[in-house]
Formats: C-alpha cells, structure tokens, sequence
C-alpha cells in the first residue's frame, strides 16, 4: 500500500456520510484511488482505468486496493469499559479523575448471521482524544493514551461518550451503537455468577505474585483472586499492559465458556447477570441486547477476535502503543465492510 492519510478517505456507514458535491474533490478522489491501486499512467489520453475507478468509487462505501466495499448494515457494535476505580466516581467533567479506561473492548455483531467479533484496544493506544480544562472547556483534540478519554469525562455517561467517540475515531469514524462500562468492584461479581472461571494462565507475568500462575498452568479463580488476575501489573516492566491484556482475553474466553453452558441451560441467567452489574456500570443498553449477544456466544459462533494492530513502545515518561494504521485499515475493512457487487 502507497503510503497516505487514510483518515481523508475514511470508511463510513451510508447512513452518516457526508455527500460530497464539489467535483475538484471527487477527480481528486479518484486520481488517488489510481496512483494508489498502481493504475496510473503518464499515457493521459487512456481514461479507461480513469473511468473504471470512478464507477468503483460512485458504487461504494469506501475503495480498497482498487476494490469497492459497503459497510455492512447488519452489524450493531458495543463498546465495553473496564474502569479502574473501585467504584462509580461523580465528577465534573474536566477534572480528569473519573478513572481511566483500563479495558477496551469493541464487540461487534451480525444480527443477520448471528455471530460476534471481539476486539482488543490497547490501553495505551496512542490516538486522538478530546481533552478538556478544569472547569470543563473543551482543549479540542490531543494526541495521547486512548485510556485518557474516559477521565476527562464525569464517570458516568460523558465518559463513555468521550470513549466512544476516541474509538470511533481510532476506527475510521465506525458506528458505535451502545457502550457499557464497569468498574472494578464487578469483577468478583462478574466471576460468582458462573460459579469460578477456569482460566490457562497464558504468560509468567504474575508468576512472581503467585506461583500458581506459571504459563500454561490451569487455575481456577474466584473472587478473591479474580481482580489479581486481571489487573496486576508490573509499572516498572515496559509493555507489562501488553502482558495483561493478554490475561484478560484468557478471562474472557473462559468466562464466556462458562456463560455458554449456563444460559442454554438457564434461560433467566443473563437477566440476573445484568441485575446484579447494574450498581457498578454504566450503559445504554438494554437487557435484550445483553441477552441477544449472551445467544450468539452460546451458539459457538463468537470468532477468534484480534487485538489492534500495532507496537508496544517507551514513551519519554510512560508505555505507548503505536498502531499500525495499514493494517488496521485492512482489519477494518475486512470486519466491518463487505466487497460491493
């Protein structure tokens, strides 16, 4: 891929793109779509490949290495947040000291087909979000650790509007439809309504902590130690976020397990589920949508999931991640858009 701004030439859902009218943009648009599939040519008399891309680029959403693609309409995306606070805070917007989004993960489902794509977001991302002064004064937009957006907000339902729109952003401006952030108090909650979560231990970073957790060892966790698990880390160890995370994905796929087997077999588990989280989260979701994505993951149909793309690197003062927008571009591309016919 030719190197370029792909936030200019972002995917969009039809429902919110911006008609764009004067022609200059448009011829523009598509001599760049040529010189980036490698069409171009000094030959300027030949408009074949000229025309071509442009019919391309008026049937769809967004072009791709000479290819049109749509974005898929039947999808509904949750943002999920975990907050390391203990509890819910209430603040002011400004005061940066509503917790910060220690858990970033975007699910994505196809209602049509019924299946679910979970994404991970580095805490550390490094990408544009909104910050604000003391006495809540929008600064505009910075460039800093994506887990930033939430503190700036007022621990509640601001915060995870500031959230949403960094990820939104950090996805090409990709529809998020509802959000639900918990704070740490939930975990043992999280962990009692399936009775423990069997977890394999997928590195040594908490060996140290406790010997139990040696890689590839199985341990079962209750809800003592399921907060140690994961949220431990190591601030002196560059990247030790990175270690973490990795320790989430393995709660969650051995909590989603075990969420499986118990909502076949209970039908009014993820409605008790949800009762119980509602003192420690905040969202704008209903019920019914826990429920519909609760039947997705107990179908099987939940993918292997992806992680950002990117690389963990020292900051001047602390851990960034800088992401690969190439390959997130074509991640997102290949999740959230279908080839146009």
């Amino acid at each position: 891929m030719a190197n370029r701004d792909k936030r200019n030439n972002k995917p969009k859902n039809k429902t919110t793109a911006v008609i764009l009218t004067i022609a200059g943009i448009a011829v523009l648009a598509v001599l760049a779509v040529l010189i980036w599939t490698g069409r171009y040519s000094e030959k300027r008399e030949d408009t074949t490949g000229s025309r071509e891309a442009e019919k391309v680029e008026a049937e769809s959403d967004v072009v791709w290495k000479g290819k049109g693609y749509n974005y898929n309409e039947h999808l509904s995306n949750f943002l999920f947040i975990g907050v390391d606070n203990q509890e819910k805070v209430e603040t002011e917007t400004g005061q940066a000291d509503a917790g910060q989004a220690d858990a970033l993960y975007l699910v994505s489902w196809d209602w049509s087909e019924n299946t679910l794509e979970l994404i991970t977001i580095p805490r550390d991302t490094m990408t544009r979000i909104e910050t604000f002064g003391p006495g809540g004064e929008s600064l505009g937009e910075s460039t800093d650790h994506i887990s930033l957006s939430y503190a700036y907000g007022d621990g509640e339902h601001e915060s995870c509007r500031l959230t949403r729109e960094a990820v939104s952003a950090l996805f090409y401006d990709l529809p998020i439809q509802g959000y639900c952030a918990v704070n740490m108090d939930a975990l043992p909650v999280i962990t009692e309504s399936v009775g423990g979560v069997t977890v394999t231990v997928p590195n040594d970073s908490l060996e140290e902590v406790d010997s139990r957790f040696q890689e590839g060892a199985q341990v079962t966790l209750n809800a003592d130690d399921t907060e140690t698990f994961v949220r431990y880390r190591d601030i002196c160890v560059s990247q030790s976020a990175v270690s973490r995370m990795e320790r989430q994905q393995a709660y969650i796929a051995a909590f989603g397990e075990k969420a499986r087997e118990l909502s076949a077999s209970d039908s009014s588990f993820i409605t008790k589920l949800y009762t119980d989280l509602e003192p420690y989260m905040v969202t704008n979701m209903r019920v019914g949508q826990f429920g519909n994505i609760t039947k997705s993951i107990s179908a099987g149909k939940t993918s292997q999931g992806w992680t950002v793309p990117g690389e963990g690197v020292q900051g001047e003062t602390y851990d960034e991640y800088h992401v690969d927008e190439d390959a997130l571009y074509e991640k997102i591309i290949e999740t959230f858009y279908e080839e146009a016919e």
